[in-house]
């Protein structure tokens, strides 16, 4: 079965549930209006001739009809990201892709600044050019929608999302329709998500954490969504978790900090799970959180390559520091770095993941994919430890480890060691600076104005000389990506002009 025919199951059985809350618009949209919406929308998009369509919409109710429109037409749609320049990658996607068209909002590009564009298909446009008979006809369909939408099989491409490209360009990740269904109905399995649940909606949907686990997860369970188009609106998305009493929120623990920040004890009364990922969880952050709310933050770990959700902790099985088990159906092996043979239990190596939520591939680059999928298994590319109760841990990205001296220091490391004398619920990031004689050397920002020689000198009696950090910088405030992880290269230049 695919996605979107099983979402139509789900939204015919719950017509007149509510889906999504709209914290944008204010608008609040029943099953069984968004099903209409998104049939409505099909109609237009069926008409194009590429295979793949490029979405570039922010959190909204419009992103949600848009996404099925583009599933019930039978194409694939292009989560393209914004937030690290949404013309570049736009030109990017399309080329890679081989695609003209990309679904968005005048509105929208207006607020980041972007000028309209050849081929674009803006939402409001279209709104206002449909035909009395075209509405009738998607009421109609609404009766027996599975006579209108595309068949696909679980083996087809659901989308194409797109890596950060930290490394080299980004890389298309093509997810079929089975990845991301492996990974809903583990979710909903173990922690038991059902129709009552309301999820707080601030991922965005070109990142594969926001797509599945803000999008397809409630959709899929009949649950609904209190969305927002700005993650960084913090105040106003810690409201809305107190006004519509919202039960389950995912984010990165960035995020967390910003709604913990701008709430008030009680606040979060409402939410019964809590789950961080796409970055470490840092323990000021999760102490934080439980001293206002009482709420213990559950940190998971997934790749956009995965579905995303690997592992995670659970509400009665969490060890602090771990990124939790495997989810069931989901392997996990850690083999040596160099000889790709696996490791006994408690040895640190690279995290391979096999399982109906591995990727198809990437897309168009067969180099690529041979290279990160062996016999089946996914190389992460992260360093990790299995512990003997099958507790996962992550120690890096290989990326994030540093040679001094000969050396490999891991920034990780730092990190920790530094956070446990951060107040309250303060960053850090440790970034590698290089240097005339040594190679490189380790500098850490930081949004807390802690006294640098004091620092230090306390950092020396548990780390090693050679991974001291060469300067504590302070920071108002970290970079954040759109998909809510630290950007590490805007810290490492910020932090490289400071040293200057």
């Amino acid at each position: 079965m695919s996605i979107h025919s099983k979402f139509v199951e789900v939204a015919s059985k719950n017509k007149k549930k509510i889906a999504i809350i709209d914290n944008t618009t204010g608008q609040v949209y029943t099953y069984g209006k968004l099903l209409i919406a998104s049939l409505l929308l099909s109609s237009i998009v069926k008409k194009k001739k590429d295979e793949f369509i490029g979405i570039m919409l922010p959190k909204t109710a419009g992103a949600f009809i848009t996404t099925f429109a583009v599933l019930f037409s039978g194409k694939v749609p292009v989560m393209i990201n914004y937030s690290t320049g949404a013309d570049k990658n736009i030109i990017y996607a399309k080329k890679k892709g081989r695609f003209r068209h990309v679904i968005t909002s005048r509105k929208f590009i207006e607020k980041i600044g972007l000028k309209p564009k050849e081929d674009m298909l803006f939402l409001e446009d279209i709104i206002s050019t449909v035909s009395i008979i075209k509405k009738i006809s998607a009421l109609i369909k609404f009766f027996i929608p599975k006579l209108f939408i595309a068949k696909k099989s679980p083996d087809d491409i659901i989308a194409l999302l797109f890596t950060t490209g930290s490394e080299k360009e980004p890389k298309a990740v093509m997810l079929s329709h089975d990845n991301i269904f492996s990974n809903v109905e583990a979710i909903q399995k173990e922690f038991f998500i059902d129709n009552n649940d309301i999820f707080t909606g601030v991922l965005p949907i070109f990142h594969i954490f926001g797509l599945t686990t803000s999008l397809f997860l409630p959709m899929l369970s009949g649950a609904a969504v209190n969305t927002f188009a700005n993650p960084l609106e913090y105040e106003t998305v810690a409201k809305g978790i107190k006004n519509n009493k919202c039960t389950i929120i995912t984010a990165t623990p960035t995020f967390m900090r910003g709604y913990s920040q701008k709430s008030q004890a009680g606040d979060f009364s409402s939410l019964r799970l809590v789950i961080a990922g796409g970055d470490k969880l840092n323990k000021n952050i999760k102490d934080s959180f439980m001293n206002k709310h009482g709420i213990e933050i559950l940190e998971g770990y997934g790749t956009t390559e995965t579905s995303p959700v690997i592992s995670v902790n659970r509400v009665d099985n969490n060890k602090f520091g771990s990124i939790g088990q495997p989810l069931p159906g989901v392997n996990v092996k850690i083999v040596d770095i160099n000889t790709d043979e696996e490791v006994p239990t408690g040895v640190e190596g690279k995290i391979y993941v096999k399982g109906r939520l591995v990727m198809k591939g990437y897309y168009d680059d067969l180099e690529e994919t041979a290279l990160h999928i062996h016999q089946g298994w996914y190389d992460t590319g992260d360093i990790g430890i299995m512990d003997e109760d099958g507790f996962l841990w992550h120690r890096g990205r290989l990326r994030r480890f540093v040679k001094i001296a000969g050396e490999m220091i891991s920034l990780v490391a730092v990190e920790n060691a530094v956070e446990k004398y951060l107040e309250d619920d303060q960053l850090c990031c440790a970034v590698e600076i290089p240097h005339v004689t040594k190679g490189a050397e380790i500098i850490v920002a930081t949004t807390s104005d802690i006294n640098e020689k004091e620092l230090k000198k306390k950092l020396s009696k548990e780390l090693p000389p050679i991974s001291v950090p060469k300067r504590i910088l302070y920071f108002k405030e970290l970079p954040v990506m759109g998909n809510g992880k630290v950007n590490f290269r805007e810290v490492e230049d910020s932090c490289r002009n400071k040293c200057e």
